[in-house]
């Protein structure tokens, strides 16, 4: 059977499909996933352990699939962290895992016996996912946003991800919302990630609680109970975000917008205060349906498999993927 490697490589641990041509689907139309796999980077051995770790990653689940389904892969989608330079398939920078201008896809082709290999940045990679087979599908553009431990964006078009002229498209987290508020480490002060992240939001409600271990999902079930020192805190993380929405709507003016991460996991919580918001501050703007992502955290994964398919021209789904279990 006829298959892709898909990888997602995070800052301490990797996830892994198989996944087959839309012509094996059981339905017919959407690629099923054949297998899937998780792994840690390894990062605590180093830049070079985390690359020989996704290296042997990689050739484990090439030999898996050749055992399984008669043939090795016929190409590999990887989607890292970081800068990423795709067109000439460098990882070129990433804090987390400590490497710099790795030369990922080359160095995967040779492990590989010479198989081609796309590589994509993890953040765009996931709203490739969400765009053509999750929240997004339908959506001529759409902008997706994960709240995680900072934020960032993917910006959607026609089926494809825009990377920008150097790379850096999307990077909505660094949108700066409160001039001269706390210092971001990209070097300003008061970017949207240092107010909406999942880890802004933690910080702010361990302080705000005295509770050191309380994180962003704590202080949700605080709003939902009526605390009113969550009710704060909480106020002030949407109004951050809704003023970073609307600043990248006006400018894109996506049909869209998805909203994803550890954040969005609060549900109405979040999206119910969150579209009044951004309601409230559109004026000409056409005003986006705000809607959750669908994938999760295998939308990385989903997105990685997609690029691969691509470099092999396969037509790319339009239903969410089926999955065929090992």
């Amino acid at each position: 059977m006829r298959h892709v490697i898909a990888l997602d490589v995070g800052g301490t641990g990797m996830k892994a499909a198989l996944v087959g041509a839309v012509d094996a689907a059981p339905s017919g139309g959407t690629p099923p996933v054949l297998h899937r796999a998780r792994r840690a980077t390894g990062r605590e051995h180093g830049p070079d352990a985390v690359v020989e770790s996704i290296l042997a990653f990689a050739a484990d689940l090439r030999a898996h699939g050749e055992r399984r389904f008669g043939e090795p892969a016929a190409a590999v989608g990887v989607a890292v962290p970081g800068i990423v330079d795709a067109d000439r398939g460098i990882a070129a920078y990433s804090a987390n895992l400590g490497w710099r201008d790795v030369p990922l896809r080359a160095l995967l082709s040779e492990r590989l016996d010479g198989i081609p290999v796309a590589l994509g940045h993890d953040v765009r990679t996931g709203g490739l996912a969400e765009g053509r087979i999750g929240a997004g599908q339908g959506a001529d553009r759409f902008l997706f946003v994960p709240l995680g431990t900072g934020i960032a964006g993917a910006i959607g078009i026609d089926g494809r991800v825009e990377a920008g002229a150097h790379g850096f498209a999307g990077e909505i987290g660094h949108i700066v919302v409160r001039p001269g508020g706390t210092p971001c480490p990209c070097g300003q002060r008061g970017c949207l990630e240092r107010f909406a992240s999942a880890a802004a939001v933690s910080e702010a409600w361990a302080e705000a609680s005295g509770d050191p271990e309380a994180d962003a999902a704590d202080c949700a079930k605080a709003v939902e109970a009526g605390d009113p020192r969550a009710l704060v805190v909480w106020h002030e993380a949407v109004d951050a975000l809704a003023d970073g929405l609307v600043t990248a709507l006006t400018l894109l003016d996506p049909r869209t917008l998805i909203i994803g991460g550890g954040l969005a996991e609060a549900g109405e919580t979040l999206f119910t205060p969150l579209r009044a918001a951004v309601e409230r501050r559109v004026t000409f703007q056409k005003l986006p349906s705000i809607v959750p992502a669908a994938l999760g955290d295998t939308a990385g994964c989903l997105g990685a498999g997609l690029l691969a398919w691509d470099l092999l021209g396969t037509p790319s789904p339009s239903n969410p993927a089926s999955e065929v279990t090992t």
